[in-house]
């Protein structure tokens, strides 16, 4: 009896395992056509109704709607490595669902999941080691390096065409905000993206200062240009003052009307006259959502001051601008001083090329904060979303860089390599582990297996050609998709960060032993 009841309780186990792995497989099966640069993309249609064409593994994972908690595991996994290295999004769900499938295999074989996690994580220690031995360490002065591995990361994005122009803005903007001596990783709050529909991807541009993607008010005839601005950033309103309440106020006589006008008009000439006496050239106000935080009024005495007026400032953009142009935001009008004001050099309104919008740039600041913008320009909103996606991406691979200064060749090398040096390493182990191991070393081998398949190739032909040239001691072989064979990846010039690769296998196999180790689901009222 005793005996029947542990046999009950294995098979719920064994059920619960199953059904964990087919859901997280499903998910890694759902992106992996989006893998390498002959990856397909995927249209994302949001209950909204907008549109979202993309072939970025965490942005297509965090749309889909997933119920399972396992396959949910997926989607985090994918956010995390967005997080730790911005590319290979994509790579670590397919690792994972590999991983988990070389896992069903060994269950069915009646191998404790404990024993596969311990194998799994000695493997992955000793896969860091592999790379780290193949790895070449780079520095951050060599720019064009870097821009290869830029151009890499794009080569599998909508935008690859235009990588040329796209990777070495990404590779500046990223030196531009960081000491290249002394860094160790780079906050990419420091680089602001504004979009811009309009022109070409082509016409993507890298501004050391400020871009605003809407013109300056001119409504009043305001200037749209100013040398050796003087720049005030204002929080408070350039209107009537109202009270905090809904209170109507009833005026009955044409008297009091004009009294009201006359005192409404007073109070507002008072603002803009304290605004000029601090000396400040350019104004910038930000948006209000309570009363107006501008209007015809306010604008035309601005106007007559010389004054140039930029509105609708975003509040979660306050900072950045504080920091860039070095000045602080003022939420009374009292307290603004010839202190608190920025100075840029140039400021000024451009028409933009290929589109009838208007952005503002401000140049020529001192910096004290480090910062800069890339202003995206686009022809429309899906390709501008998608730039954006990409250009963040690239952004990433510079930080992975610079937090890790090692770059190692792309083209399903890597996992290639391991595959062959952990299934060599395996006959050293005993017992279980050594079966584990072996197990885990094929696992790898699906990411050359599907970079073969998308681009159309023999995966198994290839996949065996790429396992003899690295067993032979050819390091860099890996597959070319531009001409389908293999060819030395060093040559030509695919290389990626190595924290990638090492991060995608380790984040993979963490979340493979999490899953390994779950036996039952309860569900909670």
């Amino acid at each position: 009896m005793y005996g029947g009841d542990t046999q009950r309780g294995l098979q719920k186990e064994k059920d619960v395992r199953m059904s964990n792995i087919i859901a997280a497989k499903g998910v890694a099966d759902a992106v992996r056509t989006s893998l390498g640069p002959r990856g397909m993309d995927k249209m994302i249609q949001k209950a909204d109704g907008n549109v979202i064409i993309t072939n970025d593994g965490a942005t297509i994972l965090s749309q889909m709607s997933v119920y399972h908690p396992t396959a949910k595991m997926l989607v985090e996994l994918s956010k995390s490595q967005d997080i730790e290295a911005g590319d290979g999004t994509t790579s670590v769900c397919v690792l994972a669902g590999s991983l988990l499938n070389a896992c069903q295999a060994l269950l069915e074989k009646g191998i404790h999941p404990t024993a596969i996690s311990e194998s799994f994580m000695a493997a992955v220690t000793k896969a860091d080691e592999i790379l780290q031995g193949i790895a070449r360490p780079i520095v951050l002065s060599d720019r064009d390096s870097m821009v290869g591995a830029v151009n890499t990361c794009l080569s599998s994005k909508v935008v690859h065409q235009n990588s040329d122009i796209l990777s070495p803005i990404a590779v500046d903007a990223v030196l531009a905000v960081i000491d290249p001596a002394t860094a160790v990783n780079v906050d990419l709050n420091d680089i602001r993206i504004v979009k811009q529909v309009g022109g070409t991807v082509d016409d993507t541009e890298l501004v050391h200062g400020l871009v605003f993607n809407k013109g300056a008010k001119k409504t009043a005839g305001g200037p749209t240009r100013v040398e050796n601005a003087k720049i005030g950033l204002i929080q408070f309103c350039l209107s009537a003052p109202k009270s905090d309440m809904e209170n109507n106020v009833v005026v009955s006589d044409y008297a009091a009307m004009d009294r009201i006008l006359r005192e409404e008009r007073k109070h507002i000439l008072g603002l803009c006259k304290k605004i000029k006496k601090a000396g400040c050239t350019v104004l910038l106000i930000q948006k209000s959502i309570l009363r107006d935080a501008y209007n015809d009024l306010s604008l035309h005495f601005l106007a007559k001051m010389g004054i140039m007026v930029i509105t609708d400032v975003e509040r979660n953009d306050v900072d950045f601008i504080a920091r860039t142009l070095g000045c602080l935001p003022v939420a009374h009008v009292d307290t603004f001083t010839p202190d608190k004001l920025g100075t840029a050099e140039l400021c000024t309104e451009v028409s933009m090329p290929g589109g009838t919008q208007r952005v503002v740039k401000i140049t020529g600041v001192a910096n004290p904060g480090k910062t800069c913008s890339i202003l995206i320009r686009s022809s429309n909103k899906l390709t501008l979303d998608e730039a954006d996606r990409s250009v963040h991406d690239a952004l990433c691979v510079v930080r992975s860089l610079v937090k890790k200064k090692f770059m190692i060749s792309g083209g399903g090398i890597a996992e290639t390599e391991l595959a062959v040096k952990l299934a060599q390493w395996s006959k050293e182990q005993t017992g279980m582990k050594a079966y584990c191991i072996r197990a885990f070393a094929e696992a790898l081998e699906v990411i050359p297996y599907t970079l073969a398949e998308n681009a159309g190739l023999n995966p198994i032909n290839v996949v065996t050609e790429l396992r003899k040239q690295h067993a032979s001691g050819n390091v860099h072989a890996g597959i070319n998709v531009r001409r389908n064979c293999i060819s030395d990846m060093l040559e030509e010039g695919v290389l990626q960060p190595l924290l990638v690769n090492t991060s995608a296998i380790n984040l993979a196999t963490e979340c493979v032993c999490m899953i390994l180790k779950i036996d039952d689901v309860v569900p909670v009222r």
